[in-house]
């Protein structure tokens, strides 16, 4: 699909990089894939290598780089402190644009890092007023905004712990976060627009404050300039927090200190409440920006995302790199899809990330580009595995020779286990590596490491974007049942995908969302390749039913124009997957709903699914996107039963 020109190559991070490791410890690297096993085999020397060269403002020493290796006791730069809002607030020279700010109505803002370091200064003074300091967690219930961000650095600046969830969330889903979390400042907006309508946010505060006892004070930010008429005795307005020209104050703490609370999509219960480190976070987020992602100083970086998804604390860490990080808060499809795209053009974008489900939505809308993309270089793409067939459009519909870099990882580890190699050729349909110092296998269930087999993505050493622990697991529990019940101390992701022996990566969809007819496994992903060619088919989701001890494939559809599935559409369906597939790829039965549930990151909710078609509990409602969804699935139970 596309392969970068030597001279590209020679200009690449990564290649600057490898570069340096060749000379320093006199090797020579055939491929990346040399590259990247000898970063697994020496991680210690990888990670302190890539430490100095990154220019982390820290205090302190190196060594030992880790302590004795371990996934459940945080092992990473134990002698290190340091601060992650400093660290990407002291890059960018004054007057280049550190954010610009879209919103689907058409407006924008910008700040320069001199204006960003203003703006967090001035918020960081009221927090300290307010009492807020180290290990304080201040919550961000708000839109994909500049106060986001700057809320975000004013908690880190002082050692706090952010974290944070998108305004589409319901009461019960912000409680099931924040009421683990704790937060003791609140930062929230007043109210947001989605598709031109506009949805008020106050009338939430009484029930939050009930419901969250921690609270102490919330920050409304009234980002729209809607006449409001509000009091509280514990509410501020963002616009009323007095100016001031205090400077920042930066509380360097552990490496391994906490930095994010981020929460599992919940599907099966309250969700998880994973806590992410500073350093690891920063070291993490540096090396793929930089190193994968080839981001440079002034680049500009727009990621399609809410701050409620860990691509938002992704896409602000940019800043660590000098980047402008371009926010766009709305709908991509208000007024049109080609509203969203020309911002993408007309702003100069370097290095765009999206979805799957946004190139379909682009591809549905029969969307006719006019425009040249001349300064966009790179396309990533995350929340669901990338079609071959989308790898087509992007180059036919798109742009050519651009790099295309699926990315794959999660909440879990806050960054990536395989996404793009800038040195490296596109393969269609492939993610084209494992992340450097990411030791990352495919095993099969016996424990065995196996390539170009579909089976079980594991990690089998510590790595530093690893969790320091979940909050409310005194006895780590929570942490061992979710990574560590499959393999004996050894990171079990829950992906199911295959290794190429050139080092390159196939995700086929969650192994524990997996299909197992007669004992064969099967990857989701398969099957949705054959649906996503069929013209009548608007979108589908496939799961298994329990049946007689045997695991019978489902598929429900949602047709274009939900028009009626008839019997015909059905055998068409089941001809086409079997003639692309194998026959136990074909679905025992295909049912029509009116909507498929997805996560508010665009994921399919597989999981929650099969959890309804098999009679087992469901909770947490409040991580579908689309809860009214549901209901149709319910209904199914009893034809089964027939």
């Amino acid at each position: 699909m596309y392969s970068p020109t030597q001279d590209f190559i020679s200009s690449t991070e990564l290649y600057k990089f490898q570069s340096l490791i060749e000379q320093k410890y006199n090797l020579k690297f055939s491929s990346y894939l040399d590259f990247h096993q000898w970063s697994v085999e020496n991680n210690i020397d990888f990670w302190k290598e890539f430490f100095l060269d990154s220019k982390i403002v820290f205090e302190g020493e190196i060594e030992p780089v880790s302590k004795e290796p371990s996934f459940l006791d945080y092992p990473w730069f134990p002698n290190v402190r340091l601060n992650f809002a400093e660290n990407l607030l002291d890059v960018g020279e004054k007057k280049d644009i550190a954010i610009t700010a879209f919103h689907e109505s058409g407006k924008k803002n910008q700040l320069n890092y001199k204006e960003l370091n203003e703006n967090v200064a001035n918020l960081q003074n009221y927090l300290k007023q307010d009492g807020f300091s180290k290990g304080d967690v201040l919550a961000c219930y708000m839109p994909n905004i500049t106060h986001t961000v700057v809320s975000m650095l004013a908690c880190s600046s002082l050692g706090g712990v952010f974290t944070s969830t998108s305004p589409d969330f319901g009461i019960d889903g912000v409680i099931d976060r924040f009421g683990q979390s704790r937060p003791k400042i609140l930062v929230m907006s007043a109210g947001y627009e989605y598709g031109s309508k506009y949805f008020d946010m106050l009338p939430r505060i009484s029930e939050i404050l009930e419901k969250i006892d921690s609270i102490e004070k919330i920050i409304i930010v009234n980002f729209l300039e809607k006449e409001i008429e509000f009091k509280h005795e514990k509410c501020i307005f963002w616009q009323d927090l007095k100016p001031n020209d205090s400077e920042i104050t930066f509380e360097r703490v552990k490496f391994s200190d906490p930095l994010f609370i981020m929460y599992s999509s919940g599907t099966t219960g309250k969700p998880k409440c994973i806590v992410h480190s500073v350093g690891g976070t920063l070291i993490q987020h540096l090396k793929e920006l930089k190193l994968h992602t080839n981001l440079k100083k002034r680049d500009k970086i727009l990621y399609f995302t809410t701050c409620g998804w860990m691509m938002w604390n992704w896409l602000v860490s940019a800043l660590a790199v000098g980047a402008e990080v371009v926010l766009y808060e709305g709908s991509p499809a208000y007024p049109s899809l080609d509203a969203f795209m020309k911002v993408v053009d007309s702003h100069g974008v370097h290095v765009w990330g999206t979805s799957p489900k946004f190139l379909r939505a682009l591809d549905i809308y029969e969307w006719k580009n006019n425009y040249k993309f001349e300064q966009l270089r790179a396309i990533l793409s995350t929340g669901a595995p990338l079609l071959a067939e989308q790898f087509d459009y992007i180059d036919e519909k798109i742009k050519k020779d651009v790099h295309i870099a699926s990315i794959c990882g999660g909440t879990d580890i806050i960054s990536c286990f395989m996404l793009g190699v800038p040195t490296k050729k596109v393969i269609r349909g492939e993610i084209q590596g494992l992340g450097l110092g990411m030791d990352v296998r495919c095993f099969d269930r016996n424990g065995n490491s196996v390539i170009d087999q579909e089976d079980e993505l594991v990690c089998i050493k510590p790595f530093v974007s690893q969790p320091i622990y979940f909050l409310n697991d005194k006895n780590k529990e929570k942490i061992k049942k979710a990574y560590f019940n499959k393999f004996d101390g050894i990171w079990h992701h829950g992906d199911f995908v295959t290794i190429t022996k050139e080092g390159g990566v196939k995700v086929f969809g969650r192994s524990d969302a997996t299909l197992n007819p007669g004992g064969v496994r099967i990857g989701t992903g398969e099957i949705y390749r054959q649906t996503e060619k069929i013209v009548f088919i608007d979108d589908t989701i496939c799961v298994g039913k329990n049946i007689d001890g045997d695991v019978q494939v489902v598929l429900f559809v949602k047709t274009k124009g939900q028009i009626d599935l008839s019997d015909e559409m059905k055998k068409e369906i089941k001809k086409s997957i079997k003639n692309e597939t194998t026959p136990r790829h074909v679905p025992k039965f295909v049912f029509q709903v009116k909507d498929i549930p997805y996560t508010r990151s665009g994921k399919k909710m597989e999981v929650i699914v099969n959890r309804i078609i098999n009679s087992k509990k469901v909770e947490n409602i409040e991580a579908v996107a689309n809860p009214e969804s549901l209901k149709d699935y319910e209904r199914f139970n009893e034809v089964f039963k027939k």
